[in-house]
């Protein structure tokens, strides 16, 4: 099997090829395939592989160009940050100057970023048409949904998009239990990076999600319980993903954000450092210590002081997804995974086209969104479908090439509401990533 990953030259590929160490007998590589648009940056994470797995390591092969990293592939992985991490920080700055909130992909950021990358995307999607039509692609592009959303337009459900905030939460909440993850079924809906989880039903059918909400001690010891507090949580009656916090306090966070240091602009300087850093004796160790700064500031933004759970900073995350997922799509036992896939008839109160999170059913087929156990609420349904309504419309923008649809997009949104706002945020954008102004007319 031949895997590919673009932006392999990016920060998180070495977690996913440890990953894949670990489960190297149920999933042999022929070829690792590395790729992105800058040479040095992959040699800098091939000698970090190289001290990590040493005699594990695989066959791999660097690569600068698209389409001979894309002959011949099984499955790939995608993971583009366009822009770097100064992109970031340019789209969270946009927005907070202009008294909105920026976040990397959530509001006028997530837009911003969708915005740079779409027109990428797309491109990539269509190489693959043509050069590799039996591979899955796995992408955990941000912003995740609607980078999802267009390449199923392209590829249809050889597509299925990656996120491991959904499982994070179950796993934290079943923690306070007592209980495994494997041991329950969840009910976790929404759209990426906006979503709830509803039910943690055992074997005998009982919800247990119940003795989490009801308790202030237990969801004390959550990160989304000190997050949101608990009357916050129990009036819901279920569990918010962490991004949702953007939504439910977005006027208590802008003024914050205005006057400190962004997470963007933290990990611009750290990585930059990391990848400057050519002379290092112990490569492995100098990403391990980065690795952990970042996962340490993961949206410190909402978190102020409070510190990480140890489990979270060392329990894995979307690569072990990812990887689960590959071993299903590729012959391994059906596996039941929370994936950005189309809805079809499992929640009938959604557009069946609409890529939503949520359990489903995981096999050589593809992925099958199960049914839920019960209707959205009316505010988790108007929630979500403002939200994919700004985000849908941006994707039609780019494939338009409509400057003014981009606008709407924006204007459309929960966290923008501003024609004004809107038109100088894509302003801000082209001006920052002059290659649109070919994209949108």
């Amino acid at each position: 099997m031949r895997l590919v990953l673009l932006g392999g030259g990016g920060f998180r590929t070495p977690l996913i090829v440890q990953a894949w160490a670990d489960r190297r007998s149920t999933l042999p590589l022929e070829e690792l395939v590395l790729q992105d648009v800058s040479m040095p940056r992959l040699q800098r994470i091939e000698a970090v592989l190289h001290d990590l797995l040493g005699s594990a390591m695989p066959p791999i092969r660097l690569e600068v160009d698209l389409d001979a990293a894309l002959v011949g592939a099984d499955v790939i992985f995608a993971a583009i940050r366009m822009g770097g991490a100064e992109g970031r920080v340019g789209d969270e700055r946009r927005a907070l100057d202009l008294g909105i909130l920026g976040q990397e992909t959530v509001g006028a950021g997530g837009l911003s970023y969708a915005l740079r990358t779409l027109p990428v995307m797309l491109h990539i999607a269509r190489r693959i048409r043509v050069l590799a039509p039996d591979a899955w692609l796995l992408n955990f592009t941000n912003p995740a949904g609607m980078i999802t959303d267009a390449m199923v337009d392209v590829l249809g459900h050889k597509v299925i998009g990656l996120c491991d905030s959904p499982i994070g939460l179950a796993r934290r909440a079943c923690r306070t239990l007592g209980v495994e993850t494997g041991a329950v079924d969840i009910d976790y809906v929404g759209i990426n990076h906006l979503g709830w989880l509803r039910g943690l039903r055992d074997a005998a059918g009982t919800d247990l999600l119940p003795r989490v909400v009801g308790d202030a001690a237990r969801l004390g010891a959550m990160e989304e319980g000190r997050l949101f507090g608990a009357p916050l949580i129990q009036e819901l009656g279920s569990i918010p993903n962490e991004y949702l916090y953007f939504f439910y306090a977005q006027r208590d966070l802008v003024d914050e954000l205005r006057s400190g240091t962004t997470r963007g602009e933290v990990i611009a300087a750290d990585q930059d450092d990391f990848y400057a850093d050519t002379a290092s004796s112990d490569p492995a160790n100098r990403w391990r210590e980065t690795r952990q700064r970042r996962e340490e500031s993961y949206l410190a933004e909402a978190r102020g002081e409070d510190e990480r759970d140890a489990e979270d900073l060392t329990g894995g995350g979307y690569e072990h997804v990812a990887l689960d997922l590959m071993e299903a799509l590729t012959g391994g036992p059906p596996r039941t995974l929370i994936v950005n896939s189309p809805n079809f008839s499992a929640i009938p109160q959604l557009p069946a086209s609409m890529i939503v999170e949520a359990p489903s059913r995981v096999d050589t087929s593809g992925a099958h969104v199960l049914e839920v156990p019960h209707p959205l609420s009316l505010h988790q349904l108007g929630l979500i479908c403002a939200v994919r309504a700004a985000e849908r419309t941006l994707v039609e923008a780019v494939v338009a090439g409509s400057r003014r649809r981009a606008e709407l997009a924006f204007t459309l949104h929960p966290l923008v509401g501003s024609p004004r706002i809107a038109a100088r945020l894509v302003a801000g954008t082209i001006a920052d990533h002059p290659q649109l102004a070919d994209v949108l007319h």
